[in-house]
Formats: structure tokens, C-alpha cells, sequence
């Protein structure tokens, strides 16, 4: 899942009849695998014989290069993949040209959001609107992160600490460090 308020049921619901062990991440697909611990810790499970399951083939990277590290990993790990929804739907066992396509697509899908999402703000800027999510560090939450890691806590542990993302700590780290 990308945000911690999207609900996994779906996912569930469709891993529940195969009956496997299920990695569960609420962050972004478009982290790199290492700082998708949930993921990193699935493919580290994973033995010859296993097969990687994923709702959608866009869950396997950040990026078209990723999912297809990721894939030709696996493969030559004698792990087969599996996608549950998607052009790229069905059993993989090796690279293959809908799986590479579907890769691709979805790179392809997650630039043309970062695109459009971009112009929208630009042009909402430019009418004198500036919104965009509501903070969710306060005074607070920014003090306890910046605290916290002067003392060396990693960002990970300061964000899960704090019921925030990495993202939203780094934001504070990168406004203090400016600001």
C-alpha cells in the first residue's frame, strides 16, 4: 500500500485462498527495496521453490529498473513470481516481455502522476491557492524527531516512533537543516 490510511482488506482477500505468508508495507511503491523493509524482508525469505506473490506487478519497485532487479533476482533464484491483477497477471517463472511491459507501464503511470500532480499545484500556485496535505508534524512531533535524532536514531525508527512517514521526518531534517 502507499499510505498508511489505504486499506489492505483487498489484498487480503485475494491472498487469503492460497493461504501463504503475507509481508505487509504501508509505504510508497516508489522506494528503493531498501527502504521498503517489508518487501527487503520478503525477498529475503524467499528459497528456490518459493514463489513471490504481489497484487500488482508496480509493487515489485520503485522504478522500472527496481521491479526488474527485483524480477531477474528472483528468477535466478529459482523463485518464480506470481501477479494477481494486472497486464502482467499470472505465474512468471522467467523475464518475459508482458512482465517487462507491465514494469514499464507502471513507471510510465507513477511519472505521469508525479507530472500532473505537479502542474495542478503550479497552476493552483499561480491563482494565489497554495494547499496541498495537511502537516502532520506539529510542534511537538517536530521537536520529538529533531531530538531524537541528534541523539543518532535512524530515520526509520524516528518515523515509526512518531506515527509519521520517512518522508515526513526527512522533511523536518531537511527544514531545520536550512531553515
Amino acid at each position: 500500500m502507499s499510505t498508511r490510511a489505504q486499506e489492505t482488506a483487498r489484498q487480503h482477500d485475494a491472498f487469503a485462498p492460497i493461504g501463504v505468508t503475507v509481508f505487509e508495507e504501508k509505504v510508497s511503491g516508489k522506494l528503493k527495496v531498501e527502504d521498503r523493509p517489508s518487501l527487503a524482508a520478503a525477498l529475503e525469505y524467499m528459497h528456490e521453490g518459493d514463489m513471490l506473490t504481489v497484487h500488482e506487478v508496480d509493487r515489485l519497485g520503485g522504478s522500472l529498473l527496481e521491479g526488474l532487479i527485483v524480477a531477474t533476482d528472483r528468477f535466478e533464484r529459482g523463485v518464480a513470481v506470481k501477479v494477481l491483477d494486472g497486464i502482467a497477471q499470472g505465474e512468471q517463472n522467467e523475464r518475459s516481455l508482458i512482465l517487462d511491459l507491465a514494469l514499464a507501464l507502471a513507471d510510465d503511470r507513477r511519472r505521469d502522476i508525479v507530472h500532473k500532480t505537479r502542474h495542478g499545484l503550479d497552476a493552483a500556485r499561480a491563482c494565489g491557492k497554495v494547499e496541498g496535505r495537511p502537516r502532520v508534524v506539529d510542534d511537538d512531533k517536530r521537536a520529538v524527531i529533531l531530538a531524537r535524532r541528534e541523539k543518532g536514531k535512524s530515520i526509520r525508527v524516528i518515523a515509526s516512533a512518531v506515527d509519521v512517514s520517512v518522508g515526513a521526518v526527512s522533511g523536518v531534517r531537511a527544514e531545520a537543516t536550512t531553515g
